[in-house]
């Protein structure tokens, strides 16, 4: 009995390896450590709270402030009058620089369809790092403390880190097919992780001396990151003279390497496959319209589900350090050392799921299994105890249970959503599809970061972990006619394969 081409399709591994080049390392690494760098500057912020809470406040803990400036001249000058009250701004400037960043995002996936990959990732990197400098290193030198000056710098940084994530991951979709995409993807989503950990890394080295420091480091690093780009990256293989994916007709292995994961059932076996950015020089394919792309199948659902998400993911992001510290009572700088654990579990959990995805040619299932487990870790991390080292390893098992699925929907679905059969006549939908998913899911981050700052404050941190675990049932939930309709599938083909033997 002849199987359906799905049943038919092996895994193109070896084609895979045997098409990679030198350009591909190279894209991958500048992709990879670009969006690094810019996650490492927002890590700043969050890992420097604690220092900037004591600076904005007439607090003991502003030790330095009675040898630098009399009494009587910081009492009038400070912007808050307790510690409460900075956190609870620490926490709207959160949620400012998301609401932004979410904007961004649905406009910078469209100008990304629409302008040079290139251009618009390092204009966005080098301006960026300018923004970063000015809020903590030039202020701080100049001892200028506004909240409206700090609101609109944190604007424009939402707005212009918003270029980040649609460009890497169009230029990631253009030089690679869907062999492996969920191992490849998966791994190298972890940029954003091993950004919180260089950023971690960076700010408590610093720190000492001073949390403009930490700005500063950060900001300078980011900007050469920038100007590489602009000088390094090529964004599609045409530009020096490589095959677009799917160009290699002879290859069958390739065809299906370069199928679109998300593609419709009962589409025919010998669809021509297409790229995502490239043109071609007799028909240019014309970039897809915002609401194409929102009304393509998975898109508004995976768009909602990683709403829910990302609050948690980035609540650990930006609240993490400023948790340990407060919490456990633990010294700042010792706090951001242990928060990089989480990291740690996001990225072997993004790249394991995203290999298992690869193996079982779907994707819902696995994130479901992971959140589930992710629920439970929540409930554990919740009860840790003042313990560094056992709280180091929760932290990681919650890490790898959350960041994984977060990062699987970012890269690797993100690229089928853009992959599918409905827009082959509309190449350039890749970044535009990535800017709905991660502008949404931003969204739902904005306003889970006030949310984080108001729990807390009114009711503790075990009410602020019952809320993230509200969140990540609520992801599986809007997934779910995703994960019983691929988990059909998967019975499907294996009676199928029965049947055959």
């Amino acid at each position: 009995m002849a199987l359906p081409g799905s049943l038919q399709r092996q895994p193109a591994n070896r084609g895979l390896v045997s098409h990679f080049t030198h350009h591909h390392i190279v894209v991958f690494l500048l992709t990879f450590f670009s969006y690094s760098l810019l996650h490492a500057s927002r890590k700043t912020f969050s890992n420097v709270k604690v220092s900037i809470s004591s600076q904005w406040t007439p607090s003991c803990l502003n030790s330095t402030a009675p040898e630098l400036r009399p009494y009587e001249l910081w009492n009038s000058s400070h912007l808050f009058p307790n510690a409460e009250e900075a956190t609870l701004f620490l926490g709207t400037l959160d949620t400012i620089f998301l609401f932004s960043y979410a904007v961004g995002l649905f406009v910078s996936g469209i100008v990304g369809d629409r302008l040079n990959l290139r251009w618009v990732l390092s204009f966005g990197m080098c301006s960026s790092a300018l923004v970063v400098f000015f809020f903590g290193t030039l202020t701080e030198w100049l001892h200028f403390y506004n909240k409206w000056f700090y609101c609109c710098l944190w604007v424009v940084n939402g707005l212009l880190q918003s270029t980040g994530w649609p460009c890497v991951v169009a230029v990631m979709g253009n030089w690679f097919g869907k062999a492996g995409r969920g191992f490849v993807f998966g791994l190298w989503s972890a940029c954003a992780s091993v950004g919180n950990i260089l950023g971690a890394f960076l700010a408590s080295c610093v720190l000492k001396y001073g949390y403009e420091y930490a700005f500063l480091v950060t900001a300078s690093v980011q900007f050469a990151g920038g100007v590489i780009v602009f000088f390094g990256l090529l964004t599609s293989p045409k530009e020096v003279g490589l095959p677009e994916l799917g160009a290699d007709e002879d290859s069958s292995v390739e065809e299906d390497a370069n199928r679109p994961l998300m593609g419709s059932d009962d589409a025919e076996d010998d669809d021509q496959n297409y790229s995502i950015q490239a043109t071609d020089a007799d028909n240019q394919p014309k970039a897809i319209g915002f609401f194409q792309a929102c009304c393509l199948p998975g898109v508004i659902l995976y768009s909602l589900a990683y709403a829910c998400l990302k609050l948690v993911n980035y609540s650990f992001f930006f609240w993490l350090p400023f948790y340990l510290s407060n919490n456990f009572g633990w010294k700042e700088a010792e706090a951001d050392q242990l928060s990089i654990w989480y990291d740690v579990g996001g990225i072997i959990g993004g790249t394991i799921q995203g290999l298992i995805s690869d193996v079982l040619q779907k994707r819902a299932p696995v994130l479901a299994i992971s959140l589930l487990f992710a629920v439970g870790s929540l409930f554990g991390y919740s009860r840790s105890p003042n313990s560094k080292p056992i709280n180091a390893v929760i932290m990681a098992i919650t890490g790898f249970f959350i960041g994984g699925p977060s990062n699987m929907i970012s890269s690797a679905i993100s690229a089928d959503l853009g992959r599918q059969d409905l827009v082959k006549g509309s190449s350039e939908a890749l970044a535009t599809v990535t800017g709905i998913v991660d502008g949404t899911g931003s969204i739902g981050a904005a306003v889970g970061q006030y949310l984080v700052s108001l729990i807390q404050e009114n009711l503790g941190w075990m009410w602020v972990f019952y809320f993230f675990i509200l969140m990540t049932s609520s992801t599986v939930l809007f997934i779910s006619p995703l994960i019983v309709r691929e988990i059909r599938l998967l019975l499907h083909e294996r009676r199928l394969r029965m049947l055959s033997e």
